[in-house]
This record gives structure tokens, C-alpha cells and sequence, in this order.
């Protein structure tokens, strides 16, 4: 392989950690840029259990971008209930309408048009070039960004962060270097590391000083704090709305009616005769 060995990350030995264990998901399995996005998109704040089977089942009803953006939202909002955060899926048709309008239903293999997606930021952007077009570019996420931040032992601003992990990337590697190190932050670099284990252990700052307090990935660029309570929230009670008119409208008075103008705010339900349905 070929390796950039003066990286700020020790290449040769991440990917002999990772490349031999390397999680199998179903989506590393494609180089469909349509299929990628959908699986960026939902696997934001969402677990990997729950993603693969909404995945499946999104695009065997949506397989190509033109299929979504002629859905109605309110069938894309059906496939997309259990997931959470349903401003994604709006977001994720109207990419593709976008994508059918301006790039004759292919998505775009340049960072600035992927960028000028709904909804689409840099990681998702970056994440589609990488994983799709297996462009040398370097994705941040909440893994990754631990890692970047431990191992220069400080924390990093947004232009910092994707600094350095643009100089970590192998040349010619950049779809199997993205996906090992995104393993490496998942299952060992978590916010409690397992450290012994690491490739980077001996040449991560933050780890050969002892762990002092505070961690550099705290209140780095990229790395998520902690979500806030599900239950009783907001989101819940949101998601609950959803789910109820999903399969039929329902009389507005049986929701509150805060959480209902949210939901008309965002358009992602209707109400019309003081009823309360999905768009069609």
C-alpha cells in the first residue's frame, strides 16, 4: 500500500488494525452515490441497528434520486418514522429534486455542488466523495474529530480539525482510510477510550500525557456533546404527532397545539380544517 507515513496520524498502523476487522455494513458494500447519501443522511444521531433496516426498505421504495423527489413527502415521512429527526428526510427529497433539476438525477461528484444540496454540510458532503467517487478527501464526524483532538492533544477549531485530517488521508486510500478510522473512534476512541489496544496509542498526545483533565475532544470542533433526555421531550412528543397521522389525519385537538405549529413551521405536517395529516 502506498502510505503518507509524515501524516499527522500513523497510517501503516491504523489500517493494519482496521482493514482486518473492519465492520461489515451494508452500505460499504456500494459505490452508488444516491445509496451513500441515504445512508449519511440517516445514520446522523442515529444508531447503526436501527439504520440498516429503514435503509433497505427507503430505497427498495426510493432506488434512484428521481423516485424520491416525485414521492410526496408524506410517503417519504412514512419509510422514515422510527428513525427521528424527520427534518432529515425533507431535507434528503428535496436534495433530490435539486439533483433531478439541476444534475439530470445523478448526483454531483463536486464538493461545492454537493454542498449547495438542502440540508447537505461538509461532512455529508465530504462523506459522498470519499465513499461514492473514492476521492482522497477526509470526512470529520464525532469519531474522528475524538480522535483528531486526542492525538494532537488540544482542541481544534472547525478549520483545524479538517486540516488535519485532510493531511492524514493516504493517497490513493481515501475510501478505506475514512472507514477505518471512523471504526477506530467508534469502538475504541469512544468519549470513555479503551486505550490499550489503540493503533495510535503511542503516538497519541493526549494518551502518553496521562489523560489529564480536561480532553482535548471535549468542546472540540465536531465532537457531539451529549444528547439531550428523549423522554418527555419535545422530539418525542414530535415524533408521536408523526406517527399518529401517518396512517390516517387526526383532529388537531388531540395534539398540542405548540408541537403541531412546529410541525406546520417545518412542513412536515398540514392542517386543514382542524385536521392534522402528512403532505401529500
Amino acid at each position: 500500500m502506498s502510505q503518507r507515513p509524515s501524516g499527522p496520524l500513523d497510517a501503516g498502523a491504523v489500517l493494519g488494525w482496521g482493514v482486518p476487522t473492519m465492520r461489515d455494513l451494508p452500505w460499504r458494500a456500494e459505490r452508488d452515490p444516491w445509496r451513500i447519501l441515504v445512508s449519511e443522511v440517516m445514520l446522523q444521531q442515529t444508531q447503526v441497528e436501527r439504520v440498516i433496516p429503514k435503509w433497505n426498505a427507503f430505497l427498495a421504495a426510493f432506488p434512484t434520486p428521481a423516485d424520491c423527489a416525485t414521492a410526496s413527502l408524506g410517503d417519504v415521512l412514512r419509510l422514515w418514522q422510527g428513525l427521528g429527526y424527520p427534518r432529515r428526510a425533507r431535507n434528503l427529497q428535496a436534495a433530490a429534486v435539486v439533483v433531478v433539476d439541476l444534475h439530470g438525477g445523478q448526483l454531483p461528484d463536486d464538493l461545492d455542488d454537493l454542498l449547495a444540496l438542502p440540508g447537505i454540510g461538509p461532512y455529508t458532503a465530504r462523506a459522498v466523495l470519499a465513499f461514492a467517487f473514492e476521492r482522497d478527501v477526509a470526512v470529520v464526524d464525532t469519531n474522528i474529530a475524538r480522535i483528531l483532538a486526542r492525538t494532537a492533544g488540544e482542541r481544534l477549531t472547525p478549520k483545524r480539525a479538517q486540516e488535519r485530517a485532510d493531511e492524514a488521508v493516504p493517497s490513493g486510500q481515501g475510501w478505506v482510510w475514512n472507514q477505518v478510522v471512523m471504526d477506530l473512534g467508534a469502538t475504541l476512541c469512544r468519549p470513555t477510550p479503551t486505550c490499550t489496544p489503540c493503533p495510535l496509542a503511542g503516538s497519541c498526545d493526549w494518551h502518553l500525557a496521562g489523560h489529564p483533565h480536561p480532553d482535548p475532544a471535549t468542546g472540540s470542533a465536531g465532537v457531539s456533546g451529549k444528547q439531550a433526555r428523549f423522554e418527555g421531550s419535545d422530539r418525542q412528543a414530535r415524533g408521536k404527532v408523526l406517527s399518529a397521522v401517518g396512517a390516517e389525519a387526526r383532529p388537531a385537538a388531540h395534539f398540542d397545539e405548540r408541537i403541531i405549529a412546529g410541525l406546520v413551521a417545518d412542513g412536515l405536517v398540514i392542517v386543514s380544517n382542524d385536521t392534522v395529516c402528512l403532505p401529500e
